[in-house]
């Protein structure tokens, strides 16, 4: 039988808010025919690239801003965002790259876990091919990469609640603290935007 595709869907620079109505009508599109059959057995799902085109903080279940801090980001320009993703307060703006992976794992046979651990894998390789030495993932329950101490890598993993086996995994790589950890390399990163698709 072949293994399902996934998507790839390059949208260059574009709106918080319109990155995640995509990612809706992906989710809604893998929901509509579950299972590992579904879509013709062809496809499970998309990987959708992008640049934020503004600062956005978007706040997870655990919180990580008080009214005061949001207020604050307001008045500087910034959208600021509840979702239903674990974790804390994570920012998404120019310079970023941003992966959403939005799959149905069940049709490429994955287990969370594993899929979790390729993309940390993943965001290791990708700072090694970019001289960033000594970026590592960190053992469960933490997900992402590190270069030191500093957290170059988000991976947040959302679950759809009526559907609990369609994942969506938010990967996103700063491109900021890359750049930063190489100038200390006395090295330049040089990153283009994906053409818009």
């Amino acid at each position: 039988m072949k293994q399902p595709a996934v998507r790839l869907v390059r949208l260059g620079r574009v709106p918080y808010a319109e990155l995640l109505a995509l990612q809706d009508r992906w989710l809604r599109r893998l929901q509509a025919e579950p299972g590992p059959q579904a879509l013709s057995g062809t496809e499970a799902g998309a990987l959708l690239l992008c640049e934020p085109a503004g600062p956005v903080y978007t706040a997870g279940l655990r919180g990580g801003l008080t009214p005061e801090e949001t207020v604050r980001l307001r008045a500087l320009g910034a959208e600021v965002r509840a979702t239903g993703r674990g974790g804390l307060a994570t920012f998404h703006g120019p310079g970023q790259l941003l992966c959403h992976p939005v799959l149905d794992l069940r049709r490429l046979g994955l287990r969370l876990r594993t899929h979790v651990a390729a993309l940390e894998a993943c965001a290791v390789r990708l700072c090694e091919l970019q001289g960033l030495q000594g970026a590592r993932s960190r053992p469960p329950p933490y997900t992402g990469v590190w270069l030191d101490e500093r957290k170059i890598c988000a991976i947040v993993c959302e679950q759809a609640l009526d559907d609990p086996e369609t994942i969506e995994i938010h990967f996103s790589h700063s491109t900021e603290r890359c750049l930063e950890a190489r100038e200390r390399e006395e090295s330049a990163v040089e990153s283009t935007s994906p053409p818009m698709v």
